[in-house]
């Protein structure tokens, strides 16, 4: 079988529904999929095996993802949630030095880039696109350092400590041991930092599948903010004199940040925190097009998400994606690690699940038709309900509800019935039913159920 890089224009905004993203063929693409931390950088103990990207891909493809977060790690050694080695492999520079980093191998020349790394980052981001997947590039991590503590502190080992570099560039400027990298304070580091950029983007410009975010939990400060502003328009500034010009992201920090910050900055796609009331969590906000939204479990849990807020997100009109621990972090987690050490794994039974049904929104997305699709929280007794005016509506109702009513006044004549069971991921249909009233259906499975409701032909 030949398979062919999907080439049919960048993502863009839609008009006519601006809760997505749309080809440059017009068709209205859902965003969904895994993501897990080592698929760029290898990340691992010493003598683990490398991360198996092709395993990877097909455990995307056999589930009907579309969409992964490409992680990038800028330091080679530790990791905060351990006190193991871990070693992360590729850096983006050479490493050329006459004298030690100190992770024992020759320091960094950050005027010579380890053309390795944009090999794999363009390898990788191809192989995806040949699966029907599109990639977002992280260009910085900023989880590891706001989070460093003595015995695995990542800022140790990386490139712009002066210990780790020939080229006398350090990025602690206050001299207090933690990284001021993620400001706009030294200037010879946000130097290095564009031309970073630059040279991802020259390497993946010419490729349609491409989406860009700026950084993975950058540390909650204005400082902070105002360098993660600059950066999003620093891309948007250079690609615009280039062939293509891709959708930009900024990523909430991890909950401690107020999601209006996001709504008002300059991205062209958003992932939130959970909210005050935790309402990405349990209760996803309807989409209302002012950005496109992908809801992210990452930012949301770390490690969680249940196959139930992949529907609530998706009838709300939003994208979910799944910080998926099908590679776990290595090594022995710290004590106070975030979040519950069991989900640290591939095989979580909860993980399975959601995996599907991400795919399963997709199939239902397609059939729905996207194109004039509106969240609606009062016309079935659930409040998730995603309605089509030409193909019908999606309805999710919770296990813990026997009926669900749907308000059929304002939609007279007959109207098909389908079940699907996500659990299993079965469907099947029910007798039709009347509009023109208020409609109560028996649900027939003990999960969180499905109903789709779509117009005979003729009526």
């Amino acid at each position: 079988m030949t398979i062919t890089i999907m080439a049919n224009g960048v993502l863009r905004k839609s008009e006519r529904n601006p809760r997505y993203f749309e080809n440059g063929s017009g068709d209205i693409i859902l965003l969904t999929g895994s993501h897990t931390w080592a698929n760029l950088q290898d990340l691992r103990l010493e003598g683990e095996p490398a991360f198996d990207y092709e395993e990877y891909l097909t455990m995307m493809t056999e589930n009907n993802h579309n969409f992964m977060r490409l992680w990038q790690w800028g330091h080679p050694l530790y990791a905060p949630w351990t006190l193991d080695k871990v070693y992360i492999d590729p850096i983006p520079y050479m490493r050329t030095g006459d004298r030690a980093a100190h992770d024992g191998l020759p320091q960094f020349d950050l005027t010579k880039w380890n053309e390795a790394y944009f090999a794999r980052l363009r390898e990788r981001v191809v192989q995806a696109g040949e699966r029907g997947i599109y990639v977002s590039v992280m260009f910085f991590d900023g989880w590891c350092p706001k989070n460093a503590r003595a015995g695995s502190d990542p800022w140790l080992s990386h490139p712009y400590n002066r210990a780790n570099n020939g080229n006398g560039i350090h990025g602690d400027s206050s001299g207090d041991g933690r990284t001021d990298m993620y400001s706009m304070e030294i200037p010879e580091v946000e130097v290095l930092q564009q031309a970073f950029v630059r040279k991802c983007i020259d390497t993946l410009n010419d490729l349609d599948h491409v989406l860009f975010e700026i950084i993975n939990e950058v540390e909650n400060s204005e400082r902070a903010l105002k360098w993660h502003s600059h950066m999003i328009q620093y891309v948007h500034d250079y690609e615009s004199k280039l062939p293509k010009q891709h959708p930009v992201g900024m990523t909430a920090i991890g909950g401690e940040q107020e999601n209006p910050i996001l709504f008002a900055s300059g991205a062209d796609w958003i992932s939130p925190g959970k909210g005050p009331n935790r309402e990405y969590q349990l209760n996803p906000p309807a989409g209302d097009g002012s950005k496109v939204i992908i809801t992210d479990t990452d930012h949301l849990w770390g490690h969680g998400g249940n196959y139930q807020w992949v529907w609530k997100s998706f009838l709300r009109g939003l994208n979910p994606i799944f910080m998926d621990s099908w590679c776990p972090v290595p090594g022995s987690p710290l004590p106070d690690y975030p979040g519950n050490v069991q989900l640290n794994s591939r095989d979580y039974p909860d993980w399975e699940p959601l995996r599907r049904n991400m795919g399963y929104i997709r199939q239902y997305a397609e059939r729905i038709g996207l194109e004039h699709t509106v969240p609606n929280e009062e016309i079935a007794s659930s409040r998730y309900c995603l309605m089509s005016p030409k193909n019908g509506m999606l309805v999710y109702a919770e296990h813990a509800q026997e009926t669900v009513t749907i308000d059929l006044r304002e939609a007279p004549g007959s109207w098909q019935v389908e079940w699907f069971d996500p659990v299993s991921g079965a469907a099947h249909s029910a007798a039709s039913v009347l509009g023109g009233s208020k409609v109560d259906f028996a649900i027939p499975f003990s999960g969180g159920t499905v109903l789709y409701l779509f117009q005979e032909r003729g009526n």
